[in-house]
This record gives structure tokens, C-alpha cells and sequence, in this order.
């Protein structure tokens, strides 16, 4: 074992030689982060342009496209210097920054789709009372604790990994990761290991509960109600259902990977999976509310037409 120390840098070990396919690697990741940045903006702007969409459900929505932009660009741009670059190393301070970035993206992803859950169940199980039960400072102060809390959640990470003297600064990952860091520690880190299991039980089984909760009752009410009943449900809750089936298959994946020996997975795959939750929400829930929902699609074509006008 190498003497503790402070480390300046952290060498991402997960990257290979390509040779001649960094380029084409390049570009692959540039084009998805260009679809990604103008599929949010474009729903973003059609949202806070049209005020016809200036309901509950799509300012939800238009959370969720914010967090998209901020998750995919605490990824892309480190992403695409080091796919170029030779020497895959970053400083500590910019590592540190990218945990931050990386695990407030993942905690207010969950939680946004928590509350859309909630909203509709309100809007399917009390269609009646919905604009009383919903109104528009509720949704504010909803919109501010999906920001708010899970930031001030990850804050506290910080103070615990950055002061830890480490014997080694190589992480085998594509960019900088929590559970990583806490790994090259020298001495004891049950209070760093205690505090992350805190923040991921906080993280997922708070936001779990609650869509479990309210999909029983959506489920019961359509078993139970008419066939327009049952019909508004699969409108509004299979987008839902797809975008939250779809961020938690690569959370899922990166929460085992990060915490067992993932070594017997080809190199290639793990570091695409490792990729999937920062990238494909980002990317498919833009394309998946707005081809599934007429008013945002018909408002995007509005925008778009007046744009070139």
C-alpha cells in the first residue's frame, strides 16, 4: 500500500485506445448530445412560450427536460475532451464537482417522476377536485422540493470524500463516481459507506413508495371505472410508465455496478450501461411526450413554423 496522501487528479482507467475510432466515437457522442440539448430546449420553449400548457402536468414536465440538459452536461463535455485526449486524468476539485452533478441529477430525476405520478393520480382518481387539490403555488413549491432536496441531500456528500487521504487516484469508470472515491480511501469510511446507503435509501425508496402508492389507486380506479376512465389512464401513465421503466433500468445498473465486481462484463458493454441512465433519459423523454402528447406536439409545430417565419 502507497502512503495516504491528498490527490490532485484521478486517472479514469475505463478508457482504451481506439486509435483511428476515437474520431467516430467523437462523433457519436457529440450527435447525442446535440439531439439531446435541442429536444429539451425545443419542449422547454414550447412549454414556457405557450400558455395554454401552463397546467400542472407539463410544467412537471418541463422540470424533467431541465434535468435533463443539466444531467447530460455534467457528462458530455468531460466525455468528449476525454474521448480525444491521450491522458484520461481530471482534477479532484472538477471530479468532485462531476459526483455532485452526476448524483443530484439521478436523485431529482426520481423524484420528478414520484410527484408526475402524483399528479396523475390526482388527475385520474379526483378529476373533480384536481384544480383545487393542484393549483398553481402547490405546483411551485412541488417543482422547488424535486430541485431543492435532493441537492441539499448530495451537498452533504461532499464535506465526507473530499477530505479523505486515498492511496490510489485511478477510478475504472468514464467519468468520476461517489462510491469510486470512497474505494481509495486508506482508512475506515463506515461513515462515508453509512451516509451513501442513507442518501440511496432517501434517493429511491422515498419517491418508490409514493409511486407505488398512487398506481394501486390508478390501477384500482380503471379496474373499476369506465371504458373513458381507463382510456385517459393508458394516455396519461404509459408515457410515465416509459420514461420511469427506462431511467430505472440504468440507475439499477449503475447502483449493482458501482457496488459489486462487475469485471466479468465485457468492457464495452459496462461502460455503455454505465452511460445508459446519463444519456437515454435525457434523450427518449423529449421524444416520448412529445410524439405521445397532441398538445405538446401541436404547440412544437406552432413554434418551429412561427421560427421560421
Amino acid at each position: 500500500m502507497t502512503n495516504a496522501t491528498q490527490i490532485s487528479y484521478f486517472t479514469l482507467s475505463a478508457y482504451f485506445d481506439t486509435g483511428l475510432f476515437k474520431y467516430l466515437y467523437f462523433m457519436i457522442a457529440l450527435s447525442l448530445y446535440i439531439l439531446i440539448v435541442f429536444a429539451n430546449v425545443l419542449l422547454i420553449a414550447t412549454i414556457c412560450m405557450n400558455r395554454s400548457l401552463h397546467e400542472p402536468m407539463y410544467l412537471f414536465l418541463c422540470s424533467l427536460f431541465v434535468n435533463g440538459l443539466y444531467g447530460s452536461t455534467g457528462l458530455f463535455p468531460s466525455l468528449l475532451v476525454q474521448i480525444l485526449s491521450d491522458i484520461h486524468t481530471v482534477s479532484a476539485p472538477f471530479c468532485f464537482l462531476q459526483i455532485f452533478c452526476v448524483y443530484s441529477y439521478g436523485s431529482i430525476e426520481f423524484l420528478n417522476l414520484a410527484i408526475m405520478s402524483y399528479d396523475r393520480y390526482l388527475a385520474i382518481c379526483c378529476p373533480l377536485q384536481y384544480n383545487t387539490c393542484m393549483p398553481i403555488n402547490k405546483v411551485v413549491i412541488l417543482i422547488a422540493v424535486i430541485w431543492l432536496s435532493p441537492i441539499l441531500v448530495n451537498f452533504f456528500t461532499l464535506p465526507l470524500i473530499v477530505p479523505l487521504q486515498r492511496c490510489g487516484n485511478i477510478i475504472n469508470k468514464v467519468y468520476c463516481d461517489n462510491h469510486s472515491i470512497v474505494k481509495l480511501a486508506c482508512y475506515d469510511t463506515t461513515v462515508n459507506n453509512i451516509y451513501g446507503l442513507f442518501v440511496s435509501a432517501l434517493s429511491v425508496f422515498g419517491p418508490l413508495i409514493l409511486i407505488v402508492y398512487t398506481y394501486m389507486k390508478i390501477f384500482k380506479v380503471c379496474f373499476s371505472g369506465s371504458k373513458q376512465t381507463r382510456q385517459k389512464a393508458v394516455s396519461t401513465c404509459t408515457p410515465h410508465l416509459a420514461s420511469l421503466l427506462n431511467f430505472s433500468f440504468g440507475a439499477c445498473f449503475e447502483i449493482l455496478q458501482s457496488r459489486f465486481n462487475m469485471n466479468n462484463v465485457p468492457n464495452m458493454l459496462r461502460i455503455f450501461l454505465s452511460l445508459y441512465f446519463l444519456t437515454c433519459p435525457p434523450l427518449f423523454n423529449p421524444v416520448m411526450y412529445g410524439l405521445n402528447m397532441s398538445k405538446i406536439r401541436v404547440a412544437c409545430k406552432n413554434l418551429i413554423s412561427n421560427l421560421r417565419y
